[in-house]
């Protein structure tokens, strides 16, 4: 129906071009004056010539696009839309072709594509905040039920307004034998008026052509009555004293004229109404209920698209206020047009701007009480497909009346199907919300927002707009939880019910709030406790204590680690067992508490001592111990010795999996006997005291050697005299601390205590 929307031109059509740039200046001509006819067949000839170029398919595939043959158009857009010069425009057309067409993935491709270049494009916003349109119209069920009329031929067939018990359509089916024009958009004749009787199975009879007052040279089109059924409305190409008008671009436009019908039908007192202009087009009239305002389309200057849909008073002596455009709830940068107000406020209109099927699609706004617009509702099928579908008039009966179509399955190009409303067009249950950010309230515009069902099962997903909005149609008496999802931000999600909603409850309102990742890490570096220097390749396993989960990690070789933690917020609390493993190095285990008040990383390393001390086979090579002093004959622990020994608690505490003899050793004085039983008494009494500390005390046990174990020649058994000095003697009273196992089995460590006895 693209063909003769709202703007239409009267041309000669024979001419002669010879010369390839004489040809396309030709063709760019025609089409500068929206003959696409003309320009299409000018523009074919020159495809493969010298001055074929992308902007030429360009073109071609637009004067396709205009006219309504969407197979050729997308030919030609898919031949040049991968070039640099391919506009938004291009991809728009292209998306919409594709569309139309039957390809919906294909087309959605390319509106992506067409947001990318034109973000800010109403349309495209539609597009982006609800992705899933086509399945939410296939899924609301038919509301109207259609039959394709009789009286179609294989013209253009559109209309069914009512009068009385006849119904106007409009039509390009008669041949006028003193008039060979065709109009250029796309060669084909003039629409004229006609009428019908209205049969009672809603067939339009006995169609007659109107008399050639009501039907000038060029294009008649939508019209309305007054209810009295006294005054018309209607859409004419621009004419003065039978001559066109036309724009400076020799644009003939369309205007709407008013006039009275007498007691025969006669159209009398035809008269342009003020709003009219050569330079615009303004046309598609209907009437409110009340007859005080009128409804119409133009593509004056200051609207948001093409064509859009203004709303004008009527004063009670006839004249016109003020023009209103209806704003961009209704109107978009693409074609709104055909509106027809019903007797109950209901605003029908066809639009290619707001989200459809395809080619243009029959909308509905729905009134609150107050007569403003609530709601916007794609009618769904049947009345929809994704060809053409406009002209939705309501009888005043609200239940029946006609829509025009020029799906392939009717008679000819544009086709007339009756409908009978099956139920009543109300909005459904629906639920909105914004989604924005849980600290700051700033709002978060796309994020991914999923609606699920009981059974956890997505049952429809769209994206919040650059207002952080969204909106989803629910059914009654069902649960459901919404949930956002946005790069950086945690996930939120809400419970939402349409059980037990009180009466004339239609909408529920549920925001998301999202609380944006705050990049919290654990960072920690692993060092040798002796010499400073990083490990490498040590095992760390990390124990969530609030959540109970593990994970393992490997130092680098830096020694360091990075752990994000991607389950944390602000404001929580972390507490973690570490676990640090390397061949050669004792185990150690760290618990690490904090609160994570701020954002980024956490350093353990800073609060805890990350540090591996190698393993060795005598703590002595661990830990400075002093020597362990007992009174003479004595093996009571005194207050010097504990200090020593408490020595040996904080390292067996700090490796629970340590395990140590306490060896206890005598010089030569005095007998064998004495220095073994005094030796193991010591040994003994020091590991007892020890394990009162530990954990798992039976990880020490105390062995006397006497003087079996001497660390030179001081010898001085029986007749054998020892000559050795005080400090030699000194070097065999000793205490040694072998570890025996460090408490992992896949570490060796070499005992030299090979005569270690049970405590």
């Amino acid at each position: 129906m693209k063909n003769i929307l709202l703007i239409s031109i009267a041309i000669a059509t024979s001419f002669a071009v010879n010369a390839q740039s004489g040809k396309l200046k030709k063709a760019d001509n025609y089409y500068s004056k929206i003959a696409y006819a003309n320009a299409a067949e000018l523009y074919t000839e020159l495809i493969g010539s010298e001055v074929d170029s992308p902007k030429l398919k360009s073109k071609l595939a637009d004067c396709y696009y205009q006219m309504g043959e969407t197979e050729k158009s997308e030919d030609y857009y898919t031949q040049m839309i991968s070039s640099s010069e391919a506009t938004s425009q291009d991809v728009y057309n292209y998306a919409q072709s594709l569309k139309e067409n039957g390809k919906y993935a294909e087309s959605d491709k390319w509106m992506d594509k067409f947001h990318s270049m034109k973000s800010s494009d109403l349309r495209v916003k539609e597009f982006v905040s609800n992705k899933t349109y086509v399945q939410q119209i296939e899924s609301q069920g038919a509301y109207f039920k259609i039959n394709l009329l009789k009286v179609n031929t294989e013209y253009a067939d559109f209309g069914g307004y009512p009068y009385g018990n006849e119904s106007y359509f409009v039509t390009n089916r008669k041949k006028r034998v003193s008039v060979k024009r065709f109009h250029t958009w796309n060669n084909k004749k003039f629409l004229d008026l006609y009428k019908a009787d209205i049969a009672t199975n809603g067939e339009l009879e006995n169609a007659s052509f109107l008399s050639r007052k009501a039907n000038k040279k060029f294009h008649e089109g939508p019209l309305c009555f007054t209810k009295d059924g006294k005054t018309v409305y209607f859409t004419r190409n621009n004419m003065k004293h039978g001559k066109k008008r036309k724009d400076e671009q020799g644009i003939q436009n369309l205007k709407i004229y008013r006039a009275s019908i007498d007691a025969d039908g006669n159209w009398t007192n035809q008269e342009e109404l003020a709003i009219n202009s050569k330079d615009y087009s303004v046309g598609h009239p209907t009437l409110s209920a009340d007859e005080k305002t009128l409804y119409f389309v133009s593509d004056m200057s200051g609207g948001i698209g093409g064509s859009d849909i203004y709303k004008m008073p009527i004063n009670n002596d006839g004249t016109f206020g003020k023009a209103e455009n209806l704003g961009n709830k209704i109107n978009t940068e693409g074609q709104e047009m055909f509106p027809w107000m019903t007797s109950e406020g209901l605003l029908f209109f066809a639009s290619d701007g707001h989200l459809g099927l395809g080619g243009l699609d029959v909308f509905v706004m729905l009134p609150n009480k107050d007569g403003s617009f609530k709601k916007l509702m794609n009618v769904g099928k049947p009345v929809n497909t994704s060809k053409d579908d406009f002209a939705l008039i309501m009888n005043p009966d609200n239940v029946s009346g006609y829509v025009s179509s020029n799906r392939t399955t009717g008679t000819g190009d544009d086709d007339i199907y009756s409908f009978t409303l099956l139920k009543p067009l109300k909005v459904n249950l629906a639920m909105k919300g914004i989604v924005a950010d849980k600290r700051s309230k700033a709002i978060i515009p796309g994020a991914k927002v999923d609606l699920i069902d009981a059974s956890g099962n997505i049952v429809a997903s769209t994206t919040a707009n650059d207002k952080g909005e969204f909106e989803f149609p629910l059914e009654p008496d069902l649960d459901y939880s919404v949930a956002a999802h946005k790069d950086d931000y945690f996930d939120d999600s809400q419970t939402v019910s349409t059980k037990n909603l009180a009466d004339g409850v239609e909408l529920i309102e549920q925001d998301l709030a999202l609380e944006k990742d705050p990049g919290l890490s654990l960072y920690a570096l692993v060092t040798d406790k002796k010499t400073g220097a990083p490990l490498e390749n040590v095992t760390m396993t990390i124990l969530d204590n609030m959540t109970g989960k593990t994970e393992t990690v490997t130092t680098s070789s830096t020694g360091d680690f990075r752990k994000a933690l991607m389950d944390k917020k602000l404001d929580d609390r972390g507490s973690y067992n570490i676990t640090l493993q390397k061949e050669g190095y004792f185990t150690k285990v760290v618990t690490y508490n904090t609160a994570f008040d701020h954002e980024g990383q956490y350093d353990v390393h800073a609060n805890l001592d990350l540090g591996m001390d190698p393993e060795v086979q005598d703590l002595a090579d661990l830990i400075e111990i002093n020597p362990i002093n007992f009174d003479l004959n004595k093996y009571k622990i005194r207050p010097d010795a504990a200090i020593e020994l408490d020595k040996i608690v904080v390292v067996m505490n700090k490796y629970p999996g340590l395990v140590v003899e306490l060896g206890s050793h005598t010089d030569c004085r005095a007998s064998r006997a004495y220095n073994r039983k005094l030796s193991d008494r010591r040994a003994k009494a020091s590991a007892t005291y020890i394990k009162s500390k530990i954990t798992n005390p039976e990880r020490i046990y105390g062995k006397g050697y006497g003087e079996s174990k001497l660390l030179n020649g001081c010898e001085c058994e029986g007749r054998v005299k020892s000559d050795c000095s005080e400090e030699e003697h000194e070097k065999n009273r000793r205490t040694e601390f072998k570890v025996i196992s460090i408490g992992n089995d896949d570490v060796k460590v070499k005992n030299n205590s090979t005569d270690s006895f049970d405590k």
